[in-house]
């Protein structure tokens, strides 16, 4: 489990703004602002924060959905960032994704049986027969029955379509998997199922996971690591139990504080979040947190943090020195 499986450095995403009658540039959106971070074979690396922080940026940028603006992604020893499409389409088998909204990355005029098969036909992986038994194992994987094959997208719930969407994304025997809020679309008692069902998954398959969310308790149920976003940034990494008793960010503090514990007799202290979270196209100099900070210094202002490493616990702060 020591074995790395992606490493990401100095990964940033720009979006340019432009306008006026000649469509020009004038200024551009800082999506994704220089993160690193790694994933070892194995494990599930929760990343967290609230909307608009980067997050599902980041893991599209890993599959190159999108292209980044710099920065390096190595997937077993590979550089996935200089590769053309033709050696792309190979890496792609090993790296998958499941997407928020099941219904929306389904093609509602094909039959489930069409939609699991077309990862198989794209890599020429088997015979029509062997991709038809393929399909139908995938589904039994998946708490699902083989007569459900010949159904459409339409005809199931939703917690029955993400279950589909987990199916397709295990048709190539993946490595890794991204997957961008699976359960946030969900009710609360299939959200539990669903994340079940990936850890069941994960240990019959050895899968390795990106598990992005908003939700702090869903990752803490399926993560191993956790690492915190703001702004494009990633702020605070660490084991997921350490994150969760230790936090050591103000900003993770805060949402951690704001996470409902089912124990009414326990009484906590809530730590708010003053102001509006500032706009990515106009992020604050020095620290990107600091206009909302309750504990902001003057060198906060100034000067951007840099990632300290405490004993494996990771925190890009000035209240920390290594």
């Amino acid at each position: 489990m020591s074995e790395q499986l992606l490493e990401v450095s100095g990964l940033k995403k720009y979006f340019p703004i432009t306008g006026g009658v000649f469509d020009r540039k004038k200024g551009e959106v800082k999506a994704v602002d220089d993160v690193s971070f790694y994933v070892k074979k194995g494990e599930t690396l929760g990343i967290v924060g609230e909307s608009g922080c980067g997050k599902s940026t980041t893991g599209r940028l890993l599959m190159r959905l999108i292209e980044a603006s710099e920065g390096k992604i190595v997937f077993e020893d590979k550089d996935i960032t200089s590769m053309s499409k033709s050696e792309l389409r190979k890496i792609r088998r090993d790296i998958q994704m499941v997407f928020q909204d099941p219904y929306a990355s389904l093609n509602p005029r094909h039959s489930v049986e069409k939609i699991l098969e077309e990862p198989l036909i794209v890599h020429g992986i088997g015979t029509k027969e062997e991709r038809k038994k393929k399909v139908r194992e995938m589904l039994k994987v998946v708490g699902l029955s083989s007569y459900h094959a010949k159904r459409y997208p339409h005809q199931f719930s939703g917690g029955q379509r993400q279950r589909i969407g987990i199916a397709k994304a295990l048709m190539t025997k993946p490595k890794l998997i991204i997957a961008d809020e699976p359960v946030s679309a969900l009710d609360v008692s299939i959200q539990a199922q669903v994340l079940n069902l990936m850890k069941d998954i994960q240990k019959e398959f050895q899968l390795t996971y990106i598990f992005i969310a908003h939700d702090l308790g869903v990752v803490r149920h399926i993560s191993d690591r956790v690492g915190v976003m703001y702004l494009g940034r990633l702020i605070e990494l660490a084991d997921s139990e350490e994150l969760y008793e230790n936090p050591k960010h103000p900003y993770t503090q805060a949402l951690l504080s704001a996470v409902p514990i089912p124990d009414p007799d326990i009484k906590r202290e809530t730590t708010l979040i003053q102001g509006e979270l500032p706009s990515p196209a106009n992020p604050p100099s020095g620290c990107a947190f600091h206009t909302r900070c309750s504990q902001c210094m003057d060198i906060c202002k100034t000067t951007r943090p840099e990632e300290r490493n405490l004993n494996g616990h990771y925190v890009a702060c000035h209240l920390f020195k290594e």
